[in-house]
Order: structure tokens, then C-alpha cells, then sequence
């Protein structure tokens, strides 16, 4: 398996798409497309947020991840992953990640922090509400007084013009069903 950084737009949005639609389930409402929309929009845009996918030997996607950069651009935090095949490809993926970024992981139960454990992020810190902050080793921060926030996307106001605007609306939604239905075979 190797790791893939999912550059091209259109193999990148059809990959976010599934990765927000594997992420949030068909429950959701509107956050996948939320997300999505706001993903493509604004992180891409700006270059703030990195799609990567583990493919196998024949360029098959089998896990997902999306990375978003802090505040000051110095790390980046797993905001989304996702198997897609294979059980244990989020587990390599992050495992790669950390090897090569500055990763920054945020859970809220001890099953995720030990999945991330396995997965190389082994500084820990107690951080707001009960989460759990873990770093890897390409992580410059040595304390949780140096983190800068991770970058956020606004989602009322993503939202709001969904609502406001029944074109914008429409647009994003056929992206993203767009997304879902060229989801590729070969990366």
C-alpha cells in the first residue's frame, strides 16, 4: 500500500465527496455537502487543507484522509479518514501521515486515541471538554500552550447562503453527487 496525495481536482473532489459521504452516512442531513462545499471552496482554494488516499498495488483507493492546516500553518490536524476497502488502510494511512507531516489528531474516547496510538501519534495532551490531543513526531509544538487552532470552515454561513440562494444550493448538491458518482477506480 502506498500513500497518495489526491491533487488533480477532479479525483480530489470526487474523493472528498466520498470520504464526507463515508464520514457522516446518509443520516446526516446536510453536513457531508456542507463540508464538502466549504472544503472545495475555501481549504482548497487556499491551499489550507492536503486529500490523501492509500491505494493498493493497482492505484485502488482503500482509505481516505483530510488534512487541514493550523492556524499558523505550521501543523496539520486529521480532520476526516475513512476505510474504504480494507479494515485496517486508515490505521497505514495515518501511520504514513505521521511519518511525513506535521500531524495533529483531536479524539474524544480512548478507542480513537488507541487507534491513533497504533498509528504513531504518541505525544498526548488533555485538551477542552474531555478531548484528547495527540501529536506526531514532525509536530513542532512542545507544549499545548504552542498549538494554534486548527483553521475551521463556517458552516451556518455555508448554510445560510444554501438557504438564502437556491442556485448555490443546487450547484453544490450536483458536485457532490457529481463527486460520488466519479469516484475513481485508480488513483
Amino acid at each position: 500500500m502506498k500513500v497518495v496525495h489526491v491533487n488533480a481536482e477532479a479525483q480530489r473532489n470526487a474523493c472528498l465527496a466520498r470520504l464526507c459521504a463515508e464520514v457522516y452516512g446518509q443520516e446526516a442531513g446536510l453536513t457531508p455537502l456542507v463540508v464538502f462545499t466549504g472544503t472545495c471552496s475555501v481549504f482548497f482554494p487556499q491551499e489550507a487543507a492536503r486529500l490523501f488516499a492509500a491505494v493498493d498495488r493497482q492505484g485502488k483507493p482503500q482509505a481516505l484522509a483530510l488534512l487541514v492546516l493550523d492556524e499558523e500553518g505550521e501543523g496539520m490536524t486529521v480532520t476526516h479518514a475513512c476505510a474504504l476497502d480494507q479494515a485496517d488502510a486508515p490505521q497505514r494511512l495515518i501511520s504514513e501521515l505521521t511519518l511525513k507531516a506535521p500531524l495533529r489528531v483531536e479524539v474524544d474516547n480512548a478507542e480513537r486515541e488507541a487507534f491513533y496510538q497504533k498509528s504513531g501519534i504518541k505525544r498526548w495532551f488533555g485538551g477542552v471538554d474531555g478531548k484528547r490531543i495527540g501529536l506526531g513526531a514532525r509536530h513542532p509544538a512542545k507544549s499545548i500552550r504552542e498549538l494554534a487552532p486548527t483553521l475551521v470552515l463556517d458552516e451556518a454561513l455555508i448554510l445560510r447562503r444554501f438557504k438564502h440562494d437556491p442556485k448555490a444550493f443546487e450547484t453544490a448538491k450536483q458536485a457532490f453527487l457529481k463527486g460520488l458518482n466519479d469516484f475513481p477506480q485508480s488513483l
